[in-house]
């Protein structure tokens, strides 16, 4: 039985898909290469996703971590386990009841996270992008993240009725 217009999806433009490659070469690229100031602390892929949240949020509960990063629980807590041995975070209890964890970036996870970006932004400076066209691109990818993440699986947004 012949498929009715009405069945197929609509037609996708194809520069997204190519822009989801140049996405994840440029991320492995950045990943592939080594730090060249001695003092980085390299970090996997849910490592730097933590390590990023808390530098822009100061502090946060597990839960909230889990939630921000898309993480699963019981692998956050080996990726905090795996920071804390770094000596990049803190467990502290509440100050409010004593009862609840909060995570908290230590001085070498700030200047970690200030080292590497710093490192990323010279690797990719180097490369001879128009630097007028940047905000641009920064505009755009800042909107694809915050529209990926509201829609992630298994967010209250993702869920209809919710």
């Amino acid at each position: 039985m012949a498929e009715s217009r009405r069945d197929r999806p609509p037609p996708i433009d194809e520069r997204w898909a190519e822009l989801a490659d140049h996405i994840l070469v440029i991320a492995r690229e950045i990943q592939f290469r080594d730090y060249q100031d001695e003092q980085a602390v390299p970090l996997t892929q849910s490592e730097g996703m933590v390590m990023r949240y808390l530098n822009q949020n100061n502090d946060a509960s597990p839960s909230r971590i889990a939630a921000a990063t898309g993480l699963q629980r019981t692998n956050l807590s080996t990726v905090l386990r795996g920071l804390a041995q770094k000596g990049l975070i803190e467990r502290q209890a509440r100050p409010a009841d004593g009862r609840g964890v909060t995570v908290v970036t230590t001085a070498r996870g700030r200047d970690n996270y200030h080292l590497v970006r710093q490192e990323w932004a010279q690797l990719l400076e180097q490369d001879g992008t128009k630097a007028s066209r940047l905000n641009t691109a920064l505009e755009l990818l800042r909107s694809i993240e915050a529209g990926l993440v509201s829609t992630r699986p298994g967010t209250p947004a993702s869920r209809p009725g919710v």
